[in-house]
């Protein structure tokens, strides 16, 4: 959508006799239906100063000029875009366009700077890794920019900003980001006018702002083969059983959904370990390799963190990004925007978006309104936050108020935790979240160990690391992640000084698959929707054993955790209920963490008498192994006898 369109010649006209700011509102309030005269003064200045720039002969008057470009799927707008053709070529100019005055530059960081915005001082991109980020957003996903050839130049122009000698702004830290889409400053009219001309030497004869404006939403040719590259001879990726039935099903419910326009909402259900993760990304990459425009959805950034990472060198993270999304990105979304949604931890969904939990209306509406074709997976004990609202009941709810058919189905074979449901059933009842009947049985094989130091286990996930780097440390989020010391693995974050344990939390997003990061811990909201061969888990204060009962305790959980944000205040008002939804939180906290290793999971706890208490549920798991092992081997010999 575009808020104005004109030519060169129109667009400086309407500069120069004031007629411009009241065609901008009129045209916001007839596409989008509110703003205000003040918010569109405000870009007065800027734009003025484009006029400026404009100004010049030797761009040509039937040149296209638009003023705020929204990219689809996003709150994102381009600021600036000049359209014509350099004699051989068709391009689009893009032009950030920033009324700053300083710029702090941030070493630790690619593509961030600090300056004055939004009434304080805050980091954010850098005006060429945005302006050139956009590029990539439209250039990814734009058909008619891809059929077409249409070449984009970002660029950035800070016209209230004047360079000084070694000037943060133009500093060789941001030399990538530079190189893609120079920046230009207040004093440099003259050059930026150059950069555009280098591309515009005649005007829009094709309609090229129009052929972007409603251009078919579509993944490249290129973000295709990348992610085909990504599951080839990937073995955490390879789909067997009952995820490949339920694969090919969702593959063809969504294709018949996009063709005959009949929108559809698909339930899967399934425990820890099932493959819902396997499956999600093995349809994403299906469905955009037939050229749907599909997204993968989650509430949790460490699994997209993730895929990203196993990506990245095939492109850039702002690439990326647009096939990874979080759930709260479709706040503002358009009905039937896309082809297919594809939401991972579907448990994890919150009503309300944004950091302060006010965009939006429920995440679940926004997916199910925003998509032909929506597939949650889910698993409503999975819960580990009180925000957490997720629901098959109120999936089923907001489907029907869309009028779409509902497909439920549910996966039951276990790929994690060597295979065994048994383990799972086994842990639910150590836990105490439900009684099964696996009291003293694992099922299958899987390694589980208690140690008694945590010094011991470290060294022991170590060891297995080194194998394939797929061993790391987690604990419950019982200590304080401070943002003072959050870049330094030698600050011992989580520290149990009677057993002189020290270790970090974890540093960077991607840690799970950083080789240097197994002496690093992660929590809930790192570790979440990720598999490891080996685990160990740190069980903190917040778990405890007294007289005969797993015990939770919300108090001892981390100030800097925001997993019970509000409990606090429902425990004034009400202790009872605030432990009520405390409870089952903590326990799938730990649920959660102890499920995440496929081979084993080895636990130290800081409480001793759940640390007895695990002892004897693990020595009952030995005693009842060795007789029935003891059993089957005189059924063998009576069988051999009787032979």
């Amino acid at each position: 959508m575009i808020i104005y369109e004109s030519t060169k010649e129109q667009f400086v006209g309407d500069i120069v006799n004031e007629l411009l700011i009241d065609r901008l509102y009129n045209s916001y309030q007839e596409k989008i239906g509110r703003t205000s005269k003040a918010e569109i003064r405000s870009w007065e200045n800027s734009l003025q100063k484009m006029s400026n720039v404009m100004q010049d002969g030797d761009i040509p008057n039937d040149a296209s000029v638009a003023i705020e470009f929204n990219i689809p799927n996003t709150s994102m707008r381009v600021d600036f875009l000049i359209a014509g053709n350099d004699g051989n070529q068709d391009h689009v100019v893009i032009v950030e366009l920033k009324q700053w005055e300083s710029v702090e530059k941030i070493a630790t960081r690619d593509g961030i700077v600090k300056t004055f915005v939004g009434k304080a001082n805050r980091e954010t991109t850098h005006p060429s890794y945005q302006a050139w980020s956009y590029a990539a957003l439209i250039e990814d996903f734009n058909e008619n920019v891809q059929k077409q050839e249409i070449q984009l130049k970002p660029c950035a122009y800070l016209h209230n900003y004047r360079k000084v000698d070694n000037d943060p702004l133009t500093d060789a830290h941001y030399g990538d980001h530079l190189e893609k889409a120079p920046v230009f400053t207040k004093g440099e009219i003259e050059k930026l006018r150059s950069f555009i001309k280098k591309f515009i030497k005649i005007g829009d004869q094709n309609q090229l702002l129009y052929q972007i404006e409603n251009g078919r939403i579509r993944p490249s040719k290129s973000l295709q083969d990348a992610l085909n590259n990504m599951l080839k001879g990937n073995e955490e990726f390879i789909m067997i059983d009952e995820q490949k039935v339920f694969f090919e099903e969702a593959f063809h419910q969504a294709m018949d959904s996009v063709k005959t326009g009949t929108k559809q909402v698909m339930i899967v259900q399934g425990g820890p370990g099932t493959g819902k993760s396997v499956l999600a990304i093995n349809l994403l990459v299906k469905l955009i390799d037939q050229g749907l425009v599909a997204m993968y959805v989650t509430k949790n950034s460490a699994p997209r963190n993730i895929y990203s990472a196993k990506l990245k060198g095939d492109f850039k993270k702002a690439h990326i990004d647009n096939l990874f999304k979080g759930s709260g990105s479709f706040t503002e979304v358009e009905e039937n925007e896309f082809d297919v949604l594809i939401v991972d931890e579907a448990h994890r969904l919150n009503e309300k978006s944004g950091m302060f939990r006010n965009k939006g209306e429920n995440q679940i509406k926004e997916l199910i309104k925003g998509s032909k074709f929506t597939i949650f997976f889910i698993d409503e004990n999975q819960k580990v936050t009180l925000s957490d609202i997720g629901s098959v009941d109120l999936i089923k709810h907001y489907a029907e108020q869309y009028k779409a058919n509902i497909i439920s189905c549910g996966l039951t074979s276990q790929f994690r935790c060597d295979g065994s449901d048994g383990y799972i059933a086994w842990l639910d009842d150590v836990l105490q979240i439900r009684n099964t009947a696996n009291m003293h049985e694992l099922g299958m094989d899987y390694d589980v160990r208690l140690f008694e130091n945590p010094n011991e286990m470290l060294a022991e996930i170590e060891q297995f690391n080194r194998r394939n780097n797929k061993s790391h440390v987690m604990a419950g989020y019982c200590w304080e992640w401070p943002k003072q010391n959050r870049q330094d693995v030698n600050h011992h974050d989580i520290a149990i000084p009677e057993h002189d344990f020290g270790i970090s939390w974890n540093i960077e997003n991607t840690w799970a698959i950083e080789n240097s990061s197994v002496k690093e811990a992660g929590c809930i909201h790192t570790a979440q929707g990720l598999e490891f061969d080996y685990v160990g888990v740190i069980i903190g204060d917040d778990m405890r054993f007294e007289n005969g009962k797993i015990i939770t305790d919300y108090t001892k959980r981390a100030k800097t955790d925001q997993s019970l944000k509000g409990i606090k205040k429902i425990a004034k008002e009400d202790p009872e209920e605030a432990h009520a939804l405390a409870d089952p939180i903590i326990r799938n906290t730990y649920r959660k963490l102890m499920t995440r290793g496929q081979k084993g999971c080895f636990v130290f706890c800081t409480d001793s008498a759940l640390q007895e208490y695990l002892k004897e549920r693990l020595k009952k798991v030995t005693f009842y192994r060795k007789k029935r092992q003891e059993a089957l081997y005189l059924v063998d010999e009576r069988e051999r006898y009787e032979h």
